[in-house]
């Protein structure tokens, strides 16, 4: 295959990724003024029901827009030679391999994020403000970028440093080592995310003594769960949104709920949230969906491992000398379709945990506070309560409200 031709097929993916995805979109544009279902009706009355609306397009609106613009300066990079261009950069500074890798890659992501920076700004300060949602002060929005900065450069940069110097010594057999790496870190960060990683950019405290917590307390002692460690985030720090979340196992287990969440619902809705958590760890979901993301990673790296040396990767992109960073990249754009199948495959397997963990909840505690907690999410995020089958088959990890109320009412 000549290098002209393989180009031709990384624009094509990406194009043609951009517009499958438009298609989607527009789909779901579709339904935002479709009727409220039924079971749905106490949700929103009319004029928040049109706020909704109103949320939904403008949101459906900047995304056409800011992923437009993102495609763009892709193809624009790749027409211009700009990954020769940023290799040539890297390359001046250092010849060591793993150098010039960590700085090719530190060059792209951080002109990457810099460009989304205005996008992100005006989400956050302009549609999420308001549509009365955003809490970030303009100080939070900027550390929570250095901060992430940061964390792409210890551990991202760790973790691609190491991957380069496994290839330098080990070859094609160099997939086993990243592999092993990559799956050491996913167990340790699954492990002490709530620990090491949350405390960064959210503050947590311990669920204070009272009924609620008395409420959950007599709820795991039932199920025979052992539960000591309930934790408050300050999600009202940057929105108004609410969420709940498992985390750990083992001794490392815990719980957390955003403070939005404790103001937003009733204590016996909070449990029946918290039953729903509960349900994922006993039906072990947190732990099939780490081995089935390790397998994955395994078999992408092993795939990478067939191509990555091949000098034609990089021609394709016009660089002259091969490198593993540059092979890295094309290859990261041929997998996207494979990507894309496994991210569907995903979410059908979330769905399908959903729905067990929902009947986990109502068959240990009871199915009508959780129905009456996710409709009062649903009101207060302004939720797209009728999205297209196909939106939902391709990028939803849940099932929309009106499934998920049907399914617990049987």
């Amino acid at each position: 295959m000549e290098p002209q031709t393989l180009l031709y097929i990384i624009i094509a993916i990406i194009v043609l990724d951009f517009v499958l995805d438009k298609i989607l979109d527009a789909l779901n544009a579709t339904h935002f003024n479709d009727p409220v279902p039924e079971s749905l009706q106490d949700v929103f009355d009319e004029e928040e029901y049109r706020r909704s609306q109103r949320y939904k397009k403008t949101r459906y609106k900047f995304g056409l827009l800011s992923s437009s613009f993102s495609t763009a300066v892709l193809l624009a990079f790749l027409f211009a030679d700009g990954v020769d261009y940023v290799d040539g950069i890297a390359r001046s500074i250092s010849d060591n391999t793993i150098v010039v890798g960590l700085i090719f890659f530190g060059i792209i992501m951080l002109a990457s994020d810099i460009l989304s920076i205005p996008f992100s700004y005006y989400s956050t300060f302009v549609i999420e403000e308001k549509f009365g949602f955003n809490k970030t002060t303009k100080k939070t929005f900027f550390l929570d970028k250095l901060k992430g900065w940061g964390m792409m450069i210890i551990l991202g940069g760790g973790i691609l440093a190491l991957i380069i110097w496994f290839y330098q010594f080990a070859g094609e057999d160099f997939w086993w080592y990243a592999w092993i790496l990559v799956a050491v870190f996913s167990i340790f960060l699954n492990m002490f995310y709530a620990r090491l990683i949350v405390p960064l950019f959210n503050k947590q405290t311990p669920l204070k003594e009272g009924s609620l917590r008395e409420k959950i307390e007599t709820y795991a002692q039932k199920e025979g769960f052992n539960l000591e460690k309930i934790f408050v985030i300050d999600g009202s720090k940057r929105s108004t949104k609410a969420n709940a979340y498992f985390s750990g196992f083992g001794n490392e287990k815990r719980v957390t709920l955003y403070d939005t969440l404790i103001n937003d619902l009733e204590e016996d809705e909070i449990v029946a949230v918290l039953a729903h958590e509960v349900g994922h760890y006993k039906k072990n979901h947190i732990i099939i969906n780490l081995i089935i993301s390790i397998l994955t990673t395994g078999f992408t790296l092993w795939l990478l491992s067939l191509f990555v040396g091949n000098p034609l990767l990089s021609e394709a992109l016009g660089v002259e000398q091969p490198g593993f960073h540059i092979g890295l990249v094309a290859f990261g754009i041929l997998y996207s379709p494979i990507s894309e199948v496994t991210g569907i495959i995903m979410n059908y397997l979330s769905r399908k945990f959903e729905y067990q963990a929902d009947n986990f909840a109502k068959k240990t505690f009871r199915g009508e506070p959780l129905v009456s907690g996710l409709k009062k999410l649903s009101k207060n995020s302004l939720s797209n309560l009728t999205p297209h089958p196909a939106y939902v088959f391709v990028h939803y990890s849940h099932p929309p409200l009106y499934k998920r109320f049907r399914n617990l009412s049987s």
